[in-house]
C-alpha cells in the first residue's frame, strides 16, 4: 500500500511546544517533512477564523492536533470547566479549519481516559462508551471523546482521511514539573529531587499507590504517529501503550531509586487514587509493525538528567 503521508510533506503540528506536539515535530523533521508550527502568542487555536484561515494561507499536506489542555487529577479537579471548554473550542477549530481548507489528512490525539473506570484489561479500542467514566477527569475525557467523534464523523460524512489514536500515559523532554498541574511521573521526581536535596526524612504521596498505571516515553508516541500516518486510515480510534503496567507505588520505588532518595515513603489515603487501573491493548498499533524502544527505567532517568539541566 502506498503511504498515505507523502516523502517530505508539509505538516502542521498543533501545540508543537507542549510534550507530545513537541516530540512528533522532532520525529516528522528527522524524517525529513517539513513542519509548519504557530506558537499561541501568534495563533489561538480556540479562534476558529484565525485558525482556519492560518489552515487556508498555508495549506499544509496534514495537521497533527496534539494541542490540549491536560494536567494530572489535582488540575483536573481544580479546573473542570477550562479542561472541557479549551479542548473542545480547539478541537473544534481545527479539525473543521482542516476540513475547510482541504487539509487531505489529519491526525488526533486523544487520551486513553476516554474508556470506562472499569473497562476490562487490557483496554481494547471497542470499549468506548461502554460504561461509566472516572470522575475526577471526566469533563476532560468527555471533550476527547468529542474530538474522536468529530473526525469519525469527517470520515463518514465527507470521506475525509482524518484519524485518531489514543496514547497511554506520557512522560519525557519538555514534560510539566509544576506540583499543581504535572502527571504523576514528573512529579514523583521533582518530589523525590527536592526531597533528597533538602534532606527530608519523608515524602507523602497522594493515594494507596494501588492503581496501576501504562507508561510510554513520548519520542515512542512520536515513532508511532509517524506509522499511523503513513499506513492507517480506518474509522476506529488506534490505542498507543507498551502493553506494560505497574503499580504507582513501584512506580514510586522506580523513581526514588533513579533520583536517589532514601527517605520514606507514607501514602495519603483520604485523596483520590482515580481509575483503579488502565493498560491499553496495543495490538491495532502493533499490527502495523511497530514497536515501543525505550524501556520505563532508561526514559525516566533520561527525563531526570534532562529536567536537572534545563530546569
Amino acid at each position: 500500500m502506498a503511504d498515505l503521508l507523502p516523502a517530505r510533506a508539509r505538516v502542521f503540528v498543533a501545540g508543537h511546544r507542549g510534550l507530545v506536539g513537541g516530540a512528533v515535530a522532532r520525529r516528522l523533521a528527522a524524517d525529513g517533512h517539513e513542519v509548519l508550527t504557530r506558537g499561541r502568542d501568534l495563533l489561538d487555536l480556540r479562534d476558529a477564523a484565525a485558525t482556519a484561515s492560518y489552515l487556508r494561507d498555508t495549506r499544509p499536506d496534514a495537521v497533527v492536533l496534539a494541542a490540549a489542555r491536560v494536567g494530572g487529577i489535582m488540575a483536573n479537579s481544580t479546573y473542570p470547566v477550562q479542561f472541557l471548554e479549551d479542548n473542545l473550542a480547539l478541537q473544534l477549530s481545527v479539525i473543521a479549519g482542516a476540513h475547510a481548507a482541504g487539509v487531505p489528512r489529519l491526525l488526533f490525539l486523544g487520551s486513553s481516559c476516554i474508556y470506562p473506570r472499569l473497562a476490562e484489561q487490557p483496554i481494547r479500542e471497542d470499549a468506548l462508551l461502554t460504561g461509566p467514566l472516572e470522575p475526577t477527569n471526566e469533563p476532560y475525557a468527555i471533550a476527547k471523546i468529542a474530538g474522536l467523534v468529530q473526525v469519525r464523523s469527517y470520515r463518514r460524512q465527507y470521506g475525509a482521511s482524518y484519524i485518531s489514536c489514543m496514547p497511554t500515559n506520557l512522560y519525557g523532554p519538555g514534560d510539566n514539573f509544576d506540583l499543581a498541574t504535572a502527571h504523576v511521573l514528573p512529579a514523583l521526581v521533582r518530589r523525590f529531587h527536592e526531597a533528597a536535596r533538602s534532606g527530608a526524612p519523608e515524602v507523602m504521596l497522594w493515594g494507596s499507590g494501588s492503581p496501576r498505571r501504562e507508561f510510554l516515553h513520548v519520542d515512542d508516541l512520536a515513532s508511532a504517529c509517524a506509522v499511523l500516518l503513513r499506513e492507517y486510515d480506518g474509522d476506529e480510534p488506534v490505542n498507543v501503550g507498551c502493553g506494560e503496567d505497574l503499580s504507582i507505588r513501584e512506580l514510586a520505588d522506580l523513581v526514588r531509586e533513579v533520583v536517589g532518595y532514601g527517605g520514606a515513603v507514607t501514602w495519603d489515603r483520604t485523596k483520590p487514587d482515580g481509575t483503579p487501573r488502565k493498560l491499553l491493548d496495543v495490538s491495532r498499533l502493533t499490527g502495523l509493525g511497530w514497536r515501543p524502544t525505550i524501556p520505563l527505567r532508561e526514559g525516566i532517568a533520561g527525563l531526570y538528567e534532562h529536567w536537572l539541566s534545563t530546569g
